[in-house]
């Protein structure tokens, strides 16, 4: 089992980590911000949690507060927690490390394969290529050709959004894409996952072309059974504080209203607290780190842990870097907020919303303007 699978699916962070204190004289990139010419990149972090772990009484259709709101702040790149295709092909070279990762985590592009002709490699080589050229107006079958080549390239996030783009009349089968990718892509409609119900709509919304799958999971490491029910055993017991049990107590107050709009945004608002980072470095990171057992089980989930938002982040950056002074949203699981502000705001040409200042302007007077 992978490190990676001991972290609870829908851990939660409420606020912004603050940058550490340099000493006096020394270098600190946060401090030299541009640039002189033209705008930022401005970029705000959502924390959410994972739709697919909510309570019964949550529904999909309830998160139209919160799309509005971001809808408001006219994000032009929205980046999510998806492995990229690339990754998972690379990943599935190294079964022996990332048998777990790939079963949990990578979505099969086979029959995509087979309908298109096209591996990954080939199949995202296409996708750039087909955006790339990709007219203002694109007709339906150009849509629909693209759609299939993401499947194929492991990108099914941005395959929905060029379907969605489409009039309903038009999602249908046509050539490359038949009707098993068809009907793949119906079943992403309903899918209780961030990427699906907020990032997607969301680029449709705005008129986008895609979103950026921006996931690392590359510091995963296997144990075997014996290691892993050790490890286990050590991390659980330090999550067994008073830190993590108040953070189930404040879930338990927001879980018992999703089933309104308004509930759900306030789950929002309190996931993208600015107070409370605290709280989660608490009852998780801080807790692991000092945990005592001979192995050091906790700082190999931490290590883990900041390896894996470094090199998220640097994906992000990666995008920033070729779509400079535009506004980004990165939507994360919320344990990962901290980190992600924390670790943008250190980018010289990056200006971080902190919190939840996005969430909380007002959807029709605040539109377009930066928080």
């Amino acid at each position: 089992m992978a490190v990676a699978g001991l972290v609870v699916a829908g851990s939660l962070s409420f606020s912004a980590m603050a940058a550490g204190n340099f000493p006096a004289g020394q270098f600190d990139p946060s401090g030299l911000k541009g640039p002189a010419q033209g705008p930022a990149t401005e970029v705000f972090v959502l924390g959410t949690a994972h739709l697919s772990g909510l309570p019964a009484t949550f529904q999909n259709k309830s998160l139209n507060l919160v799309l509005d709101k971001l809808a408001a702040w006219k994000p032009q790149v929205i980046a999510i927690e998806a492995l990229s295709g690339a990754q998972c092909d690379y990943m599935r070279h190294y079964p022996a490390r990332y048998a777990d990762t790939v079963n949990r985590f990578c979505p099969s592009t086979e029959i995509a394969k087979a309908a298109t002709g096209r591996d990954v490699p080939a199949a995202t080589a296409e996708m750039e290529s087909l955006l790339a050229a990709l007219p203002a107006q694109p007709p339906a079958t150009q849509r629909r050709q693209l759609a299939a080549v993401m499947l194929a390239a492991g990108e099914p996030a941005s395959a929905l959004v060029q379907w969605l783009h489409l009039p309903e009349a038009e999602r249908k089968e046509d050539g490359m894409l038949n009707q098993k990718l068809v009907d793949m892509l119906n079943r992403m409609t309903q899918r209780r996952d961030e990427s699906y119900q907020i990032a997607v709509p969301l680029a449709v919304k705005m008129g986008l072309q895609r979103v950026y799958a921006v996931d690392d999971h590359t510091a995963d490491l296997e144990f075997d059974a014996a290691e892993e029910k050790a490890a286990g055993e050590a991390i659980q017991g330090a999550w067994n504080n008073p830190a993590s049990a108040r953070r189930r107590e404040l879930d338990k107050a927001l879980y018992a209203k999703l089933d309104s709009s308004e509930g759900v945004l306030d789950l929002y608002l309190a996931y993208n607290e600015p107070s409370a980072a605290d709280l989660i470095f608490k009852g998780d990171f801080g807790a692991t780190m000092n945990e005592p057992s001979a192995k050091h089980y906790g700082r190999m989930y931490l290590g883990y842990w900041e390896t894996r938002n470094l090199r998220m982040v640097s994906n992000i950056r990666d995008v920033m870097g070729i779509t400079p002074g535009k506004r980004t949203l990165a939507i994360v699981g919320a344990s990962h907020k901290p980190y992600y502000e924390a670790y943008l705001h250190m980018m010289h040409d990056v200006k971080v919303h902190f919190g939840n200042a996005v969430l909380k302007a007002n959807a029709g007077a605040d539109a377009g303007k930066a928080p």
